[in-house]
């Protein structure tokens, strides 16, 4: 048993020191020095390769008859300016392998350096099969057009590499055969690097066969037999074919009804016998008229019926096409938004806590207690029930009673606080009638509450597989059955409960969410935190997932005084988007992402890849007390319009009030998640609804989007573990910057430029001056991007160049006009002012 155990503990310390050395390899300080060695040894190998065409002919003989010892000597006459060793190794590289083109093996080892040290954004396999190939050509082709060379000179042009294989291919296929063998290689290699090669030699053969043809014709006076061909034929007029195309059939695999409903119902339920006088436990009959009581856990749901998709076809014949839809990209393959981040790894698992006591768990000595209380408070009233039903959940249970024929629904909802009083509950609710079912249910808290952890949301099989586009896992059913829904579908959503009742935690549950689902590029946040410091976890990814204004302030926007600026510039954003769909005629973001993939849109007139942006708004009653009106108004924009354009509101609350929550906010958030209040009318702001104020509690929570609540378990995503995903994420590559959202000009500031002082100008004015002439775009944010200046220097540069007629007034969201048309125009206007 011992030598088991040392057996066990040295393989634990072996496995320990794997991974410490894997770790140590995996650390950015560990590449960057090993990019910093590789770069290093390619401009000391590019010296000795320089200086070997100089001093190769005087080194060769002290190289090829020198020892060890000569070599290492400091007084051995080697010339070359990299040393002996230098000497050796281009020697060696470049006669004795692969000749000139052993310079590819520089340029591989720079961009390998560049690549670790993260200074360049490249994908180092194609580097290195592209190098590798121009490698070996080029050795080959000077071997082979340079054979006589090696006879009488020192420096071998292709290499002994290159002189051998030059060789044999002559012997095999002669001389004709090696320059086929060199062309077609050629031609390959030209069309792995660009697919444009194919366009330039079917452009080359038409037009040598048209010269051909034309000569031809001018010598006999007629066109040859042999050039009759579908190329010199003369072109029948194009007639559009008729579109008598069968429809598309959408392929439905046959649903037997009640299959489903019937599966969950004998798979997972037990059915009890509860009405004896003895308070045992026995079979139920079908005949029996006693009280049944059911117990059910969680049910497997049902996968959705597979549909074929129907197949678009473009129609044969188009009479006219619009500017946007005739742009064709250069470039074949689809564009990766992905790219700029290639090597960016999602956040894994285990980054979140595990709790061992989290499955759900039947007391049925707690259930049969609940059980008779509940029958006998009903009956004390004079209501008889048939059947009780049993869901345990991971913090409530419900029971699903069936009443006896007769009994007002009304009656039983009036006794809510009797059965509570019975079952000395915290709290219950009473749904009657229960949607869709012919029974009513009785919410009642569990004694020994479980918890829903983030890891087992997170984690689970439907949220790894979701496909939905902004997925957003909040917890568990009453049924323990994960809980998701598409933020692209809700589309905003309003969050509201007491001090402490879990609202912070359920927004940390939705942004874990999106993070785990999500790439930097295809997803912003726009962070408003009053409190400064609800959100401060996140301001480590601010170049991985954060938007802010192009101001150089902290992403995180705690400061009362910028949040109408920040939702003023989103509704900027949301106007330039809405601009691009229409130019690009689509409706919504997603169709508009799509077709740019799919290089169909010319980024050349502004076209991007639009990512989604999602605001999240921790105290909104802070702000409407602050900044009222000027923060609902942009807020109520935003949420009327932004939804096409990818850009999603989550405004959070803990005063639900009418003064507060307004009737135009209410109205353009249809998606709520109300956690525990104090008061009915609270809830009722909320939710139009009582059940707010019967909560638990800790995560305990209503989620509306519809007709009917749904009551969930939010899942318990702790700070600690919100620390470890950021980190996680801000260890690897980020932007260069925040995204950066579009500079505001309040049109109401008003545009006196009185004190604007021409006499001190900025170092930068003839620059900015210059460079807004060039691109003939007056733009704050584009003179800050050029010269990397804050927002408030280049404001005042701006407002300079306008004083001085070079730009014209702010125009809102578009760049102001450019007075001056070219550069003599402004030194002109420059000489004037000095």
């Amino acid at each position: 048993m011992a030598k088991k155990n040392s057996t066990t503990k040295d393989t634990e310390l072996s496995l320990s020191f794997f991974g410490k050395l894997a770790a140590i390899f995996k650390s950015e300080t560990v590449h960057f020095v090993i990019g910093l060695i590789l770069v290093i040894f390619s401009v000391y190998l590019l010296l000795a390769f320089s200086s070997f065409f100089f001093t190769g002919a005087a080194d060769q003989s002290i190289i090829d008859g020198g020892n060890a010892q000569e070599l290492a000597s400091t007084n051995n006459g080697v010339k070359n300016y990299a040393g002996s060793r230098g000497a050796q190794l281009a020697s060696y590289l470049i006669n004795d392998c692969f000749g000139i083109s052993s310079f590819f093996i520089l340029v591989f080892l720079a961009v390998a350096g560049l690549k670790l040290m993260k200074v360049r954004v490249v994908r180092l396999w194609k580097w290195f099969i592209g190098c590798s190939l121009l490698l070996v050509w080029f050795s080959v082709f000077f071997g082979f057009v340079f054979v006589d060379h090696y006879k009488d000179s020192f420096l071998y042009l292709g290499g002994m590499h290159g002189y051998n294989v030059g060789n044999w291919l002559v012997s095999q296929v002669g001389v004709p055969g090696v320059w086929l063998i060199l062309l077609v290689t050629a031609i390959c290699f030209l069309i792995y690097l660009s697919a444009r090669t194919i366009i330039w030699l079917r452009k080359l053969f038409t037009l040598s066969f048209l010269k051909r043809k034309e000569k031809a014709e001018s010598t006999l006076g007629e066109t040859p037999e042999e050039f009759k061909t579908s190329w010199g034929a003369k072109e029948k007029p194009f007639v559009p074919q008729s579109e008598n195309r069968e429809k598309e059939e959408v392929i439905v695999p046959e649903e037997k009804p009640g299959e489903e409903e019937e599966e969950k119902g004998s798979s997972n339920e037990i059915t009890l016998d509860l009405g004896g006088d003895d308070g045992r436990v026995r079979p139920a009959r079908a005949d029996d008229g006693d009280v049944t009581m059911t117990f059910e856990t969680s049910a497997v749901e049902a996968e959705p019926p597979l549909r074929e998709q129907p197949v678009e076809r473009e129609p044969a014949f188009q009479i006219e096409k619009t500017e946007e839809e005739e742009y064709v990209g250069t470039e074949k393959e689809p564009y990766n938004p992905r790219l700029d981040l290639e090597s960016y790894h999602y956040p894994t698992i285990d980054l979140m806590k595990h709790y061992d006591d989290n499955g759900p768990t039947i007391d049925m000595a707690e259930q049969n207690a609940n059980k008779d209380k509940i029958i006998n408070t009903l009956r004390s009233f004079g209501i008889e029930i048939s059947t009780i039903k049993a869901t345990v959940g991971p913090t409530v249970t419900l029971y699903e009673i069936t009443p006896e024929q007769g009994v007002r629904i009304s009656k039983i909802r009036g006794l809510e606080d009797d059965i509570a009083l019975s079952l000395s509950a915290l709290g219950i609710r009473i749904i009657a009638p229960i949607p869709g079912k012919g029974t009513i249910g009785i919410e009642v808290p569990n004694s020994n509450p479980k918890i829903v952890s983030g890891q087992s949301i997170i984690g689970s099989k439907k949220f790894q597989e979701s496909t939905y586009d902004l997925p957003i896992a909040l917890g568990k059913t009453i049924t323990n059955e994960v809980f998701m829904v598409d933020l692209c579908k809700m589309p905003h959503v309003l969050v509201a409960g007491a001090t402490g009742q879990g609202k912070s935690v359920g927004l940390n549950a939705i942004i874990t969410s999106l993070l785990y689902k999500k790439h930097p590029a295809e997803l912003k946040f726009v962070l408003v935190d009053p409190k400064k410091v609800e959100f401060s976890i996140y301001s480590v990814i601010e170049h991985h997932f954060l938007a802010k204004l192009p101001d150089g302030g902290d992403a995180i926007i705690t400061d009362v005084t910028k949040v109408v600026q920040t939702l003023n510039s989103i509704c900027v954003e949301m106007d330039t988007r809405y601009d691009l769909l229409k130019a690009a005629h689509v409706r919504n973001i997603k169709e508009y992402n799509e077709k740019f993939i799919n290089r169909r849109l010319n980024p050349e007139k502004g076209h991007k890849f639009m990512p989604y942006i999602v605001v999240v708004i921790d105290e909104f009653g802070d702000l409407i007390m602050t900044a009222g009106k000027d923060v609902e108004l942009p807020i109520a924009r935003i949420a009327q319009l932004a939804r096409a354009v990818g850009i999603h509101m989550i405004i959070a609350t803990q005063r639900p009030t009418t003064n507060i929550i307004t009737g135009t906010i209410k109205a353009n958030f249809p998606a709520r998640i109300a956690f525990r209040v104090s008061a009915m009318v609270d809830s009722r702001t909320i939710l139009d609804r009582p059940g707010a104020n019967q909560l638990i509690g800790r995560g305990d929570m209503l989620f509306l989007q519809g007709a009917d609540p749904v009551r969930v378990q939010c899942a318990f995503i702790d700070t600690p573990e919100v620390a470890e995903i950021t980190k996680y994420i801000a260890r690897q590559q980020g932007y260069p910057t925040a995204f950066y959202l579009p500079e505001y000009v309040d049109e109401n500031a008003g545009g006196d430029l009185g004190d604007v002082d021409m006499g001190r100008l900025d170092p930068l004015f003839e620059d900015a001056a210059r460079l807004v002439v060039i691109h003939q775009q007056g733009s704050t944010s584009l003179i800050q991007r050029k010269f990397a200046i804050g927002y408030n220097r280049a404001g005042r540069i701006m407002d300079q160049l306008e004083k001085a007629g070079i730009v014209g007034p702010a125009q809102g969201s578009k760049a102001r006009e450019v007075f001056c048309v070219d550069e003599n125009d402004l030194e002109m206007r420059l000489n004037n002012l000095n």
